[in-house]
């Protein structure tokens, strides 16, 4: 049941969406998904028939602009593109090709800068990567730890013959490692557990920042088409996924 009230409220919600946007945009779409009609001859003895079939739509261009709109809704990104597509034929009055060469400018102006607002994610993942690999020679590499000692620590090292094991090098170094990766590993403890509280309120300060820069921007560059649209796609625009999403 909880499945079935789920399904139905969101049938419900992206219908009232549907609507709106149909009534904004002037597209002619059904009221909602279980009013859509179906022929008669769509299904035999309970199973669809291959005419039927073979109109299942393979493709987000293919698809009923009600049908767009409810996946745009659960921000799939090439649903959010074909939006911004078919915005753009409407504004514009031009064909589908014609209005993909304009979204290609479109993603293009969206993802100018993105380097630079991701550098912050750039610099945590390379910190974290680079100081968990040199740690275990910091520990348990003789040459290593004898370097570091002279470097910055200048502690008295047990004699050779009391580092001959991975190990016993480990318990040498232990003694000014330890309080090292303890401290680190209780302040990322803490930053973990403020930014579990952070996203249990629903904040997320530089994130939501950089996301509503960019989608304002995008925004100011293409005033012309429809803002909310614009403001899905920047905000849901991934560095790593690829420049031109296909269908």
């Amino acid at each position: 049941m909880s499945l079935l009230h789920t399904s139905r409220a969101l049938l419900s919600k992206t219908s009232s969406i549907a609507r709106k946007a149909a009534t904004k945009h002037n597209f002619n779409v059904p009221r909602s998904f279980t009013n859509v009609p179906t022929p008669p001859d769509s299904f035999k003895d309970g199973k669809p028939t291959l005419q039927y079939a073979r109109a299942l739509p393979k493709t987000f261009a293919s698809m009923t602009n009600e049908q767009i709109l409810q996946f745009a809704e659960m921000q799939i990104p090439e649903a959010c593109r074909e939006c911004i597509v078919r915005d753009i034929m409407a504004v514009d009055q031009i064909e589908y090709d014609d209005a993909m060469k304009i979204f290609k400018k479109i993603a293009e102006t969206n993802r100018r800068g993105m380097q630079i607002y991701a550098l912050p994610f750039y610099t945590g993942f390379g910190a974290a990567f680079t100081g968990g690999i040199l740690s275990v020679p910091l520990v348990f590499e003789l040459s290593t730890v004898n370097w570091f000692n002279d470097k910055f620590v200048t502690a008295e090292m047990p004699p050779l013959e009391d580092l001959e094991r991975m190990l016993e090098v480990g318990s040498a170094s232990w003694s000014w490692m330890e309080p090292i990766l303890g401290q680190i590993s209780f302040f990322l403890l803490c930053m973990q557990f403020a930014r579990s509280q952070l996203q249990n309120l629903g904040v997320r300060p530089y994130f939501n920042w950089q996301l509503n820069m960019r989608a304002n921007y995008l925004v100011s560059q293409f005033p012309q088409y429809d803002a909310e649209f614009l403001r899905s796609y920047s905000k849901i625009d991934k560095i790593v996924e690829p420049h031109e999403m296909s269908d």
